[in-house]
């Protein structure tokens, strides 16, 4: 993964192309300033790094999953089911709503997964018309798993942090998402399907 600080450039990670560079913070910032001079470089460094960070997680977490055989989409599955707490079951409409998909792609998922082992389908015994989706004991063990590497990787992400800073970084985080969430109370999901 590249090492970046936000003064200095980033250099490329293993495997990188030669000669791929990513400008630093600062290197944006400065552009950003030069081409729209109504920029204020503190909030810009605050949302850029939330950015860049939210990127390399999402990178890292999809090597996780993809180690243990599944796939982003599928882990989002996954945990929906694990949050909508014992039994683990949803009706495909709610988990489509959920993670911001329309019919046809969350059709298209839980056919893959039941493929897999990784969740039932089966129509529910009070209404023969709704279909209901269950996680299996395979998909649950993949949940573990894939929670275990994440709180080890995120456990790694934030080591330099004392518990104050941790427990003050979260309290500012969850801020800024209120008012990210209180202003765009219908980003939860996706504009578009990813698969």
């Amino acid at each position: 993964m590249p090492t970046e600080t936000p003064e200095g450039p980033a250099s490329p990670g293993p495997g990188a192309p030669a000669g791929l560079h990513e400008p630093s913070l600062d290197e944006q910032i400065a552009v950003y300033q030069r081409e729209f001079g109504d920029l204020d470089p503190q909030v810009e460094k605050v949302v850029s790094a939330l950015g860049r960070l939210n990127r390399r997680m999402n990178v890292a977490y999809g090597r996780q999953v993809a180690d243990l055989g599944i796939s982003n989409a599928e882990w989002e599955v996954l945990k929906s089911l694990v949050l909508s707490g014992s039994p683990y079951r949803m009706g495909p409409g709610e988990l489509a709503k959920r993670l911001g998909l329309t019919p046809a792609a969350m059709t298209h998922r839980i056919d893959r997964m039941a493929g897999e082992g990784l969740v039932t389908r089966d129509r529910d015994e009070t209404n023969r018309v709704r279909v209901i989706v269950e996680l299996t004991d395979e998909g649950r063990t993949k949940w573990q798993e894939a929670m275990r590497m994440a709180t080890d990787f995120e456990e790694d992400l934030l080591q330099d942090l004392s518990p104050e800073e941790r427990s003050s970084l979260g309290e500012l985080l969850i801020r800024v998402l209120r008012r990210v969430e209180h202003a765009q109370p219908d980003a939860g999901g996706r504009l578009t399907d990813l698969d």
